[in-house]
C-alpha cells in the first residue's frame, strides 16, 4: 500500500472548492459571495443567531475578518445585527430571510452540480468517490479540531471511522 500524496490532494482541494462555488453561482445565477460569507450563513440557520465571536470561532476566522465580513453582509441586507436579549451591551446576529433564501437555492444548484458530475464519471469512480466520504468528513474534522481520537477496533486497524465514531 503506498503513502497518500498530501501534497496532490491539497492541491485538488482548493481549486475543487473555486470551481464548485463559481458553477454553482452561475447555474443559480446568484450575485458574487465569497465562500466566507456562505459559511457565515452556513453558521447562521434559520432561527437561530449567535454572537460574532461565536461565528468567529465557529469559522476559524480572526474576530476583526467576522467583523468586516458582517459590515459588508448587513449593508447588502444578508445579516440583521441586534442587541442581544440577555445583555443589550452585546450583540447578535442573524441571517436575513434574503440571504437564508440565496442560501437555499445556493445548495439546491450545488447539490445538484455535484450529482451532475458525478454522474459522469464511471461506476468504479462513483463507488470511490463515496467511499471516500467519511474519510474527507473525519479528515475536516481533523482539520478544524473537532475530530476526537479513533475510540473504534476499527479506527485501530486503519478502517474509516464511522460517523457515529466522530460525534
Amino acid at each position: 500500500m503506498s503513502d497518500l500524496d498530501a501534497g496532490r490532494l491539497a492541491a485538488v482541494i482548493s481549486p475543487l472548492r473555486r470551481a464548485l462555488l463559481a458553477a454553482t453561482r452561475a447555474e443559480a445565477r446568484l450575485p458574487e459571495m465569497s465562500d466566507a460569507q456562505i459559511d457565515v450563513i452556513r453558521a447562521l440557520p434559520r432561527g437561530t443567531s449567535r454572537g460574532p465571536a461565536e461565528i468567529a470561532d465557529r469559522l476559524r476566522l480572526s474576530r476583526s475578518t467576522v467583523s468586516n465580513l458582517l459590515g459588508a453582509m448587513e449593508s447588502d441586507g444578508l445579516v440583521e445585527r441586534t442587541p442581544a436579549p440577555a445583555d443589550g451591551r452585546r450583540v447578535v446576529v442573524r441571517a436575513s430571510a434574503a440571504a437564508l433564501d440565496l442560501f437555499d437555492r445556493f445548495d439546491a444548484a450545488n447539490s445538484a452540480l455535484v450529482a451532475q458530475a458525478t454522474a459522469r464519471l464511471d461506476p468504479g469512480e462513483r463507488a470511490a468517490l463515496d467511499a471516500a466520504l467519511p474519510v474527507l468528513e473525519r479528515l475536516c474534522a481533523v482539520l478544524v479540531g473537532t475530530a476526537s481520537p479513533p475510540a473504534t477496533p476499527d479506527a485501530a486497524d486503519g478502517a474509516a471511522p464511522t460517523e457515529e465514531s466522530n460525534r
